[in-house]
């Protein structure tokens, strides 16, 4: 996701043709109003009144990575505790962070030293510092391959590391600012939004070669990516037009655009409610059910301020918020579904 700390650079080239044909989208809105969850807690955070960025779950071992931006640090919270356990300090400027069970293994996307940083979550040490483009953003795990996509957003690359090596094995070009990356378990495919050419890219993890490119009708800045494998969907967040695109993964083509929060940033998805969550910096956040191919809207409403990051753990149906300040300190605001 974007930082504050750096302003955007755009891009003007010569693109390759796209291979799919987008089609016209259905419009809605989601309903204003009071959104159906209650306040668990606003569990104090560590560090100062700073920018909050990526969050990543270990349900396992009850613990929440928080990338701190502001303060270039890797926080955990204990979700059973609600206590912040530890802060893995010198992840400069911090954005992306990404718990990978397959590993046990801990990474962070470093904008500060172009860098992304291997953390053991046993001892919270730092175990590497593996080069990366121009300021690394999300990141998305492929397992058949061994190798982490990391988006170097200013870059307009894809790089690719061997987490066996914690070594650089390739970088991808993709011809514009990159937002986020995801992996998807049904293809076995690497997506990554390409913001300022309005479209989806589809990477092959085997041969790490572009193999698709879907142009996004309506898109402004299609930043925020979210895959579920299940239903075949693609949902994609514009934080420069406030809209949520859907895709159909099957037939390579947007079905659904809605509006959404303004600024949308971090999407999460609880399956088992099928609850997709759309987090915006403007502290408003919309909620939509998801069944099958359907997606319909709930609520829309703010939840607290520069609510931009969210995380979900399905089992307990709880909703992680990272504030930057509530009442002058950093806040994690705890959410779950009202009964």
């Amino acid at each position: 996701m974007a930082s504050q700390l750096t302003p955007r650079r755009r891009w003007a080239a010569v693109f390759t043709p796209v291979l799919f044909v987008a089609a016209t989208s259905a419009c809605s809105s989601p309903a204003t109003g009071r959104l159906p969850l209650a306040t668990v807690a606003d569990a104090p955070l560590t560090g100062g009144t700073t920018r909050w960025d990526y969050a990543s779950l270990d349900p396992a071992a009850h613990r929440l990575y928080l990338a701190h931006l502001g303060d270039s640090l890797v926080t955990v919270f204990d979700t059973q505790t609600q206590k912040v356990v530890a802060d893995v300090p010198n992840v400069s400027h911090v954005h992306g962070v990404l718990f990978v069970p397959e590993l046990g293994q801990l990474y962070a996307s470093a904008t500060g030293t172009d860098e992304v940083v291997a953390i053991d979550p046993a001892t919270l040490k730092i175990t590497a510092r593996v080069p990366a483009g121009d300021y690394p953003d999300g990141m998305a795990y492929a397992p058949e391959v061994h190798k982490l996509y990391v988006s170097d957003e200013h870059g307009g690359t894809e790089t690719v590391i061997d987490v066996r090596t914690n070594t650089r094995v390739a970088t991808i070009p993709l011809g514009g600012e990159v937002g986020n990356t995801q992996y998807d378990p049904a293809s076995k495919h690497i997506f990554a939004n390409v913001q300022t050419r309005k479209q989806l890219v589809e990477i092959d993890p085997a041969t790490d070669k572009v193999i698709g490119r879907m142009d996004l009708p309506g898109a402004e800045g299609n930043h925020g990516l979210y895959i579920d494998s299940a239903t075949h969907l693609a949902f994609i967040a514009c934080e420069d037009n406030n809209k949520l695109i859907v895709v159909d993964l099957i037939n390579r083509r947007p079905v659904f655009t809605f509006d959404v929060a303004k600024d949308p940033d971090v999407l999460a998805f609880d399956r088992g409610l099928g609850w997709l969550y759309v987090a915006g910096e403007s502290g408003e956040v919309s909620i939509f059910h998801v069944q099958g191919q359907s997606v319909r809207p709930l609520a829309s409403g703010v939840l607290g301020p520069n609510a931009h990051v969210v995380a979900v753990d399905e089992a307990t149906h709880r909703a992680y918020f990272p504030l930057k300040s509530l009442a002058g300190k950093p806040r994690l605001r705890i959410v779950e579904p009202k009964r």
